[in-house]
Formats: structure tokens, sequence, C-alpha cells
């Protein structure tokens, strides 16, 4: 018997510094599990090479977003952020992608589920990840999305147009905690100190906002905080330490129950980055960073890989560490430092990011948002096909 395949309407964007598969909710099915079997076919996976699919065979290059219009009055459309790992037979929908947040704009415009306004087209959208709202401001020209400009993106060769992404009250993405507050600070404390088996102790920050992170300092894991991703694939022993000390800090964050599977339940939350003060440096590519030109080193491991260069909900997050008094992140901060432009060097150049905040009478932090700018291309308008 011959499998019959059918088509399924489908747009490829290359969202900030990551490409991924846009499709219409109303397009796919709504039994999760057949779903997600239909996300791995058309992407390839599991294959460490996705030949058979339209996965690029990174965790930045295999990534899907479901996009429907929203009933929600904040919102105009919902979105959905599917991981579609590359050599396991799994789709994680915890935590959020920036990146791919980036094109889901552009996206809500081609297919008309947003009335276009020049020169800027603003797009209210409800992220069911993290049940956060994202304003995107895109520009527009005659009628439709304008992706050519002047603004470049460190990791994306070539300008484009910016798009403005602000995340609002990002705090707490991980749900209500203890007195039914959504927490920036998940255990309440800026540092907490984890017992990492067959190491020993490690001082960590867990923030969460836009996506929960986990920070260390490089120099605790052994590291300089500006190695570069391809040194980072030949040190398999910290590659696992990583790894380890992002299970404990799941968790810790009780989103698994035990650090050893930490990669199968939960592989895309938290993230964990280690970070350095600012120093001179390099990209992948050569360039030379000075450290005048940033604020602090980081690097970011995305479904236990090193990440090429780094996610913009990550970005979101260290920025709003960044205020965090005594976090990590602020303690790599050195001298006169502006919130509204945080320079986060990476491994591809230096990524922006800002946070507004205020000090509660009682002394809490609040985050009203967070934001920066990404670019996006729109690649294909066509059909994905599937058995």
């Amino acid at each position: 018997m011959v499998n019959k395949k059918y088509g399924i309407p489908c747009m490829i964007i290359r969202g900030g510094t990551s490409k991924g598969l846009y499709f219409m909710e109303k397009d796919l099915p709504t039994d999760i599990e057949r779903r997600d079997e239909i996300l791995l076919k058309i992407m390839g996976s599991p294959d460490v090479k996705q030949i058979n699919g339209l996965g690029g065979a990174t965790s930045v290059t295999s990534k899907v977003a479901i996009i429907g219009v929203s009933e929600r009055t904040d919102a105009d459309i919902d979105y959905t952020f599917c991981q579609v790992s590359v050599d396991k037979a799994l789709v994680s929908t915890k935590g959020n992608c920036g990146n791919i947040s980036s094109g889901v704009g552009p996206f809500a415009i081609e297919r008309g589920l947003v009335k276009v306004q020049e020169p800027i087209t603003q797009v209210r959208i409800y992220n069911t990840n993290t049940d956060k709202v994202i304003i995107e401001e895109v520009f527009c020209e005659n009628g439709a999305v304008r992706y050519e400009g002047d603004f470049s993106i460190a990791g994306v060769p070539n300008t484009a147009s910016p798009i403005k992404l602000r995340f609002v009250d990002p705090a707490g993405t991980l749900g209500k905690k203890s007195g039914g507050e959504r927490r920036l600070l998940p255990t309440g404390n800026a540092v907490d100190v984890l017992e990492i088996p067959d190491f020993g102790k490690v001082a960590v920050s867990m923030v969460d906002a836009a996506n929960p992170l986990v920070f260390v300092k490089a120099s605790d894991l052994g590291l300089r905080g500006d190695e570069l991703p391809e040194e980072l694939y030949r040190r398999a022993d910290k590659l696992e330490l990583l790894e380890k000390v992002r299970g404990v800090a799941a968790v810790k964050l009780e989103v698994c129950t035990d650090y050893t599977h930490s990669a199968w339940d939960t592989p895309g939350i938290p993230k964990i980055t280690f970070v350095a003060p600012a120093k001179d440096c390099q990209t992948s590519t050569g360039k030379q960073i000075k450290a005048s030109d940033c604020d602090l080193l980081a690097r970011m491991m995305s479904m236990q890989t090193p990440h090429p260069t780094y996610a913009m909900t990550g970005a979101m997050c260290t920025a709003a560490a960044a205020v965090v008094p005594g976090s990590i992140v602020n303690q790599m901060l050195k001298g006169t430092i502006n919130f509204q432009k945080l320079r986060i060097a990476h491994p591809g150049g230096v990524l922006e990011a800002g946070v507004n905040y205020t000090i509660e009478k009682d002394g809490e932090l609040k985050i009203s948002d967070t934001f920066g700018f990404r670019t996006a291309n729109l690649l294909m308008d066509g059909v994905a096909y599937c058995s």
C-alpha cells in the first residue's frame, strides 16, 4: 500500500539568527501527538542531517511557529513555538524563542491576520508557551511587509528592516508560584548554590523573564567566557558539565524530577548561559570585539549544543538579570551601564537588549518590559508535504 502524501501550507522565515517553518494553526491537527508526528516528519527528525526533511541539521534551524487569530482582548494573534529536536523524536513546547518570534509579525501580515498600517504595523502576539504578550513593530510599505533595510544584527549577513520586539511584563513564564505571584526570581534568591554531582558546589542565578535562564560564572566551570562554539564542541567534558548544571537547576525549578533526564524531559528550558566580564574577544568569523564595545561576555547552550550566537529571549532575560542586585550577571558588570542598551558579546558579535524597570515601595524589583531589535526574511511561501 502506498502512503499518500498531503500538503500543508507553510512559510519558511529567517527570524533573527534562527530559521523556522511557520504554519497556520487551522492547517495542523488538533491532536498534539499527531501534530508532533507531522512536524518531526516535515523536519526530517530524528536524523543528525535531517536529510529527508526541511530542517537545517542544527537546533536554530529546526524550529516551528504555529499561529492563529487570538480571542484575547490584548492580542491580535496566538503563537505557539515548537522546538523540533534534530536527533531525537521529540517536539518541545516548553519555553519560547525570541528569534522565531520576530518572524511571527511578518507572517501574520503576510497571511492577512492583521490590518496593515504604514509605516509601522503593530502586531500584538500572545505566546502560549510562556503565557506572555509580545508587541512587535514591523515596517510596511505599499500594503506589504518591508523586508529590505539598512539594519544589521550579529550573526546574520547583509542588512534588513529592523523589527522591534517588546516583551511585556516578562517575569514568571514558569507560572504562578507561592503566593499566587509570577516571580522574576523563582527561588526568591538572586544567587543559589547548587550541588553538582561529581563536581561540587556552583553558584548560579536562576532568572525567569521571557524564558527561564540559569546563569553561572565561566570561571566557576573552568571556562574563560570567550569560547567559540567550535572550541566547546571539542570539550565533551564541559558540555557534559553544563548540561549537568542545567539539569540540577531544572530540578530545583521543578520542571523535571531527575537531572539525568533533563535532555529529554525539558531540553529547551531552563537555558544555561555562562558569563564573564567584558574583555577583548573575537567572533566565530574572526571579527575582533573590544572590551569597550561590550558590557559582558555570554555564551549560551541550545538543546545541549553551543548556541552559534545568542537567543533573543536569552538576551531579554539577561537584560532583566542585569538589574537584579547581586545576581551573577549583575556581578559581571563594571562601570556605568546603560540598561536601555545592554551590550552582550557572543560568538556572532554584539547584541543589544533593553529593560524598563521600577523599584516598588517594598523594595521589590518589577520589570515592566524588556526589548530588542531583530530582522526577518521571508524565504519561501508554499506547501510542505507529509505522508
